[in-house]
């Protein structure tokens, strides 16, 4: 009897055992197949390892990374002063054809190195050439110029870019002073930049002691530093107010107006002084608690500092009058810059 191909097929469907943990009835099955669940996710767990950190994927921690370098270099960049615009400009005005200079000293650098690199290959040519042997003696003249010629092109630059770079720092120092403000008068706060063509400063800053002696010491000079513009800053550093005694007789009433004009001036925002002189003391290595005094040209900028008291007699008799016959020719001796 013939047995129709479609028969065999269900009938052979119908004879394969369902696996043991399958059963028709839902009510049995459903218990074992949360069951198997759970088995498959626990061998899924055991395949992947988990850290106790919570781990970022590669690309978001770089980013984060980049971030925290960021604002760690942005923090670094603050820390450094940064020299103004106005600075540059003073530098260049200064030092007119530095710039020119050391352009053409990096140009002779490239132009020596390029000539040494080709002496050098033409010197491992003859070498490698017994015949070109007369060759070796020129080639390695033209050699040691070139190196030499870099060496000193080198030096020159260097040279020129640390002068550069310490002309740069003294103008940013000069420029932090002009910002700093004086009280004239009850009513009118003035900076430092003001007083420029007009005075000649002399900063007195220690303790009070300090300061009132070096306020008596100057009584002999009133008149002549008057005459030559000077202007005394009395900068105490232990107290707010400086109390001076000044000689109220009548007889003396002229000398006592000239010296109360000498002493009139008083840095307000203490906390901006203290910082600029801080930092000029650890520039010249001084120790912060040691009084100094400064004295500044009639442009504004720093002639003379040292530990104790102001010359005044070197003062009188190294500056020039402001008024005079001598006044406009003079007006430029005051010192070299510190």
């Amino acid at each position: 009897m013939a047995v129709s191909l479609s028969t065999l097929i269900v009938s052979s469907f119908n004879n394969i055992a369902p696996p043991p943990h399958f059963s028709p009835t839902p009510s049995h099955n459903a218990p074992d197949f949360k069951f198997c669940r759970r088995s498959c996710f626990h061998v899924h767990r055991k395949t992947v390892s988990f850290s106790s950190s919570p781990r970022l994927p590669v690309s978001l921690r770089f980013h984060v990374y980049g971030r925290r370098n960021l604002a760690n270099y942005i923090y670094s960049a603050a820390d450094k002063p940064e020299i103004s615009s106005t600075a540059k400009i003073r530098s260049e005005v200064l030092s007119p054809f530095r710039s020119v200079r050391m352009f053409f000293y990096l140009t002779f650098i490239a132009s020596g190195t390029l000539g040494g690199l080709i002496a050098t290959t033409q010197l491992l040519g003859a070498l490698a050439n017994s015949s070109r042997a007369d060759e070796v003696p020129d080639i390695l003249k033209g050699l040691g110029i070139d190196f030499g010629a870099v060496a000193l092109f080198a030096f020159l630059y260097f040279r020129e870019n640390n002068a550069k770079n310490a002309q740069l720092a003294r103008l940013s120092r000069e420029e932090s002073l002009s910002n700093l403000k004086l009280r004239v008068d009850q009513n009118k706060v003035i900076p430092i930049s003001t007083l420029r063509g007009i005075a000649r400063l002399v900063i007195c800053a220690g303790p009070e002691s300090f300061v009132i002696e070096a306020f008596k010491s100057s009584e002999p000079f009133t008149e002549q530093l008057l005459e030559r513009g000077v202007l005394v800053v009395p900068l105490a550093t232990d107290v707010t107010t400086l109390n001076f005694e000044f000689d109220e007789r009548e007889e003396v009433k002229d000398i006592t107006s000239k010296r109360k004009k000498l002493w009139r001036l008083t840095p307000v925002y203490m906390t901006e002084w203290s910082a600029w002189l801080d930092e000029q003391k650890k520039l010249a290595g001084v120790s912060s608690d040691s009084p100094v005094y400064l004295s500044l040209r009639m442009d504004g900028r720093v002639r003379g500092s040292g530990v104790g008291y102001p010359p005044w007699n070197a003062l009188v008799a190294q500056l020039p009058p402001v008024k005079g016959l001598w006044s406009g020719l003079l007006d430029g001796m005051d010192g070299r810059v510190l």
